[in-house]
């Protein structure tokens, strides 16, 4: 596959999905930056200008669908996309008593976090097809492959995220499309910092965007890491779900409420 020339990046102003379009940066290379923040979007679109790219950015909630299919399209107008990364996420605190992340919590983690990438990649999927020809990546986590008891919401909207990339792989593989699912654990970011208890094989920040960027480039199917606590939560979930439940509840994945 040819190298990335024109990349949507979702989630844009901070974290990985900030290191992910630094990484991408180069001259030749226009990258297309969508956040809520307008700050955080102007600092990652400098830091990429200074490594030679354009950087052109949209201050746009992932949830309003019609906001997002215009932007897009009229990117997608102005120069064709070659690569969406669905990247834009987002974590809630459970309540009081660590059952849930409340109504509002459980559906703006799915909001965000799943229908965000939907509305990141559904606009450009004619002109993908079309083209025979693009890069998709969308950024879940380990998460997606174990229901956690203290973020049930939060591991919904991940594995809905999962299941919608690895339908959109088989269907899209086919025709040209490379479709890469990542699912990363503990790495260091303001979301991650929000985890209480253990943070088993924790990365930094920039390892996970070197291991993130090196997937997409190759077009691999799925980068699940670190790869241990990966198998053991794929693990967790092939046991009895009696068993499984009795020991993720000891595991104490608890995400803090936002400040």
């Amino acid at each position: 596959m040819t190298a990335p020339r024109c990349i949507l990046v979702t989630g844009a102003s901070r974290g990985l999905g900030a290191a992910l379009a630094e990484r991408f940066a180069a001259p030749g290379v226009t990258l297309r930056l969508v956040a809520r923040g307008a700050e955080g979007l102007a600092a990652t679109a400098a830091r990429c200008t200074a490594r030679g790219a354009q950087a052109e950015t949209a201050a746009i909630d992932v949830r309003d669908a019609a906001a997002m299919s215009a932007r897009i399209q009229a990117w997608e107008a102005a120069l064709p996309f070659d690569t969406i990364i669905a990247n834009a996420g987002i974590s809630r605190g459970t309540d009081p008593d660590g059952v849930s992340e409340g109504l509002e919590g459980a559906t703006a983690q799915v909001a965000v976090n799943l229908l965000g990438a939907m509305h990141a990649i559904e606009p450009l999927l004619p002109a993908f097809r079309e083209r025979r020809a693009g890069r998709i990546a969308l950024v879940a986590s380990v998460a997606a492959y174990r229901g956690l008891p203290d973020a049930p919401g939060y591991a919904a909207s991940k594995a809905g995220l999962r299941v919608y990339g690895e339908g959109l792989r088989a269907a899209l593989g086919p025709r040209g499309i490379a479709v890469t699912v990542v699912l990363p654990g503990f790495f260091d970011s303001a979301m991650g910092a929000r985890w209480q208890g253990r943070r088993p094989l924790a990365m930094g920040l920039d390892r996970a965007a070197d291991v993130t960027h090196a997937a997409i480039l190759r077009g691999a199917r799925r980068c699940a890491f670190p790869w241990p606590l990966a198998a053991l939560l794929r693990v967790l979930d092939a046991l009895p779900a009696g068993a499984s439940d009795w020991l993720v509840r000891r595991m104490r994945f608890r995400i803090a409420p936002e400040a």
